[in-house]
C-alpha cells in the first residue's frame, strides 16, 4: 500500500480539532548514528511520513544523559512527546551519539527490548574530519585539528564517560571514539537481535535516496511514500573553516588506529567498504597525501 504525502483537511488522519487533546506518544524507534553520516537527512525525511509524529527535537539525547537516575528512570515523564495527529503511530529519536556512548544502548534495551534501530555509517576518516569541520564552523573556540586528535586519543571504544569532564565537551571531542564501528556493532548485536537493526551506508544512500528510504519504511513496517521527499543535505558543513589542515601522516596514523576495528565492522555488517578512503589507505590503494589535499580545501590556513 502506498500513502500520499498530503493529508486532506478533515480526514480521519488530520490533526484533531483546535483544543482537542491528542495526548502523548512514547518514542518507539531510533536512528542511533553515526554523527555526520546522514542521520539528519534520513530522520527529517521519515518525519514527513503521515504515520510518523515529528518529535519536538530531532536529537532527544535521552540515553546519553548522565544526569538521569538510571536506577529508576521516569520514561512517561521524560521520554514522550506530544501526539500531533490521531493517525500517528511512530515517534523517532535520532540521536547520533547512542551507538558509541557508554551504556546508552543498555539503557535503551531496558526501556524497549524490541526497539527498531537504524544506523547509517560513513567512512571513518571522512566522518572524523567532517566532525571537526562542524565544530570549528560553530565556534572557533573548539580545538584546532591537532588538539582534536589528541585531547582524547582513543584507540578503542570507551567503556565509561569520565567523571572529571563536562559531558558536553566529552560528547563533542570524542571524534576518534565514534569511528570504532566494529566494536559499536558488536556491543549492539549483543544487546539487540540483529533483526532489529537496519544498517545503511552513506554513499549508497546518496546514490539512490528513494531506495534507501523505501528500505527504511519497509523495515519500520510503514507504507512506502508515494513520492519520496527530495534529498536534502541537512546540517551540511561550512565551505571552509579556519585552522590547521590534516596531514598525510595524520590520516595514515588514524587509519592504522581504525584498521582492526574496520575489519570487524566489515565482518559484522556485511557493508561494502571497498570505496571508503580509510580502506583504500590501509590497502595501499590511496595515498594519504591525496586525501589530505582534498581535506585541505575545506581549511583556510592563512
Amino acid at each position: 500500500m502506498n500513502v500520499s504525502d498530503a493529508t486532506p483537511p478533515g480526514s480521519p488522519d488530520s490533526p484533531g480539532s483546535p483544543g482537542e487533546p491528542l495526548g502523548t506518544m512514547a518514542y518507539n524507534f531510533a536512528v542511533v548514528g553515526v554523527q555526520k553520516g546522514g542521520t539528519s537527512t534520513l530522520a527529517v525525511t521519515l518525519n514527513q511520513h503521515r504515520l510518523v509524529c515529528q518529535a519536538p527535537d530531532k536529537e532527544r539525547h535521552y540515553f546519553d544523559d548522565e544526569e538521569v537516575d538510571w536506577s529508576a528512570p521516569d520514561y512517561d515523564r521524560d521520554y514522550t512527546a506530544p501526539r500531533r495527529a490521531r493517525v500517528h503511530r511512530l515517534l523517532g529519536d535520532a540521536s547520533p551519539t547512542y551507538l558509541y556512548w557508554p551504556h546508552a544502548l543498555e539503557r535503551m534495551r531496558a526501556y524497549k527490548p524490541d526497539m527498531p534501530l537504524v544506523a547509517v555509517f560513513r567512512d571513518p576518516l571522512e566522518r572524523l574530519f567532517s566532525h571537526w569541520v562542524m565544530l570549528r564552523s560553530r565556534n572557533l573556540a573548539w580545538p584546532d585539528w591537532p588538539d582534536f586528535l589528541t585531547e582524547w586519543p582513543h584507540t578503542s571504544l570507551p567503556d565509561e564517560v569520565p567523571d572529571d569532564v563536562r559531558t558536553m565537551r566529552w560528547r563533542h571531542m570524542t571524534g576518534l571514539a565514534r569511528g570504532f564501528y566494529g566494536e559499536q556493532l558488536q556491543r549492539g548485536f549483543e544487546l539487540f537481535d540483529q533483526r532489529q537493526w537496519l544498517l545503511l551506508e552513506l554513499r549508497t544512500m546518496l546514490a539512490d535516496f528513494p531506495a534507501t528510504v523505501d528500505r527504511t519504511t519497509d523495515f519500520l513496517d510503514l507504507p512506502r511514500f508515494e513520492r519520496v521527499p527530495p534529498l536534502q543535505n541537512w546540517h551540511a558543513g561550512a565551505d571552509q573553516v579556519p585552522g590547521t589542515a590534516p596531514t598525510a601522516d595524520d590520516l595514515a596514523r588514524v587509519a592504522e588506529v581504525y584498521a582492526k576495528d574496520l575489519a570487524l565492522f566489515e565482518e559484522l555488517s556485511g557493508i561494502d567498504t571497498s570505496a571508503w578512503p580509510t580502506r583504500l589507505v590501509l590497502d595501499g590503494q590511496l595515498d594519504p597525501g591525496e586525501l589530505a589535499a582534498r581535506f585541505a580545501r575545506k581549511v583556510a590556513t592563512g
